[in-house]
């Protein structure tokens, strides 16, 4: 076992995850708390960062750790504000951690999460959506993840909005719901039956949508996900336009042909969803030889970035702390 110790840390706007190891692969601990995020949450949000960071940790000595990465949405923004950043290095001091912490964009922690391969690409849709080219273990070119007003093209923030644009047309066009439609209705209104005026319905789920953070229309993303798989037409138009819009963003950062790993992570892409599925369809036309691999746990993977630089066997270390994550 290798007496050094990496520390790799997965920071979240909903929750923050911690890995501990050795330099050499061995898992020493993990840790798991609330959104960690400070560009998002602010200061306060440091206080779950530094509860998952104890866990992983353990009994451990913070000392004995020689390097650290943490992977994190919008970590330039950190370095922009001064008192965020002394809040942090405070925090960051007060556990016993000695080393300096490595900040890197979450995007790159989802590549690293699929693949130990220096170049490639990765395509991330969760809440929002982004895609990068990667070169020598760096981001090389980022398109989209513009946010939810200007940009996150086939995102669950996207696929929620198109479901209820497509549940206002039925009302609009005074034709029957389809099935996601109704679906659209009974989760944000909580019912399907459409008012004698149908523009008092129409009414009510514009109000409905509005009164929330514009965000919170991600929530429908399993929705539409559920109508796809009973053949709704609608839902299947929705998924199949946001897929298009994912391999269009990629296009944006790779090269038609290109034969090197793509990488699909964020929560609708890492799994078998029917995105992913319509996704690495629209994927063949312009990459027929590519394979698109799931990302595998962001946090490993952060550790795995951390021991890099001194590590002999990048890939065997990359097998021994994805796959025991």
């Amino acid at each position: 076992m290798s007496d050094k110790l990496v520390l790799g840390l997965d920071v979240g706007g909903t929750s923050t995850r911690a890995v501990l190891a050795t330099a050499d692969g061995q898992r020493l601990g993990a840790g798991r708390a609330g959104g960690g995020n400070p560009t998002t949450h602010g200061a306060a949000a440091l206080t779950e960062l530094t509860a998952a960071i104890r866990a992983a940790l353990g009994d451990t000595a913070p000392e004995s750790v020689a390097g650290a990465v943490l992977g994190m949405a919008g970590y330039t923004k950190l370095g922009a504000s001064p008192a965020l950043r002394s809040a942090f290095d405070q925090a960051w001091t007060g556990l016993g951690l000695r080393c300096e912490p490595q900040l890197v964009s979450d995007v790159l922690a989802a590549y690293a999460a699929g693949t130990p391969e220096p170049d490639g690409t990765v395509i991330v849709a969760g809440t929002g959506a982004v895609a990068a080219r990667v070169r020598d273990h760096r981001l090389d070119h980022v398109a989209d993840g513009h946010g939810w007003l200007l940009g996150d093209l086939g995102s669950g923030y996207w696929l929620g909005r198109e479901a209820v644009r497509g549940a206002l047309r039925d009302l609009d066009k005074e034709r029957p719901l389809g099935a996601l439609a109704a679906g659209v209705l009974t989760e944000l209104l909580g019912t399907d039956t459409i008012a004698p005026r149908r523009r008092d319905t129409a009414a009510g789920l514009v109000q409905a949508v509005v009164a929330e953070s514009p965000i919170a229309l991600a929530r429908l993303a399993p929705l539409v996900l559920r109508y796809y798989d009973a053949d709704d037409p609608a839902a299947v138009d929705v998924v199949q336009r946001g897929a298009a819009h994912l391999a269009d963003t990629v296009a944006m950062v790779r090269a038609p042909g290109e034969t090197t790993v793509l990488v699909r992570g964020g929560g609708l892409l890492t799994n078998d969803t029917p995105l992913a599925a319509e996704l690495a369809a629209a994927i063949s036309v312009s990459w027929p030889a590519t394979t698109l691999r799931p990302a595998g746990d962001a946090a490993a993977a952060a550790a795995w970035l951390a021991a890099l630089p001194t590590a002999p066997d990048p890939r065997t270390l990359h097998s021994r702390l994805l796959t025991s994550a």
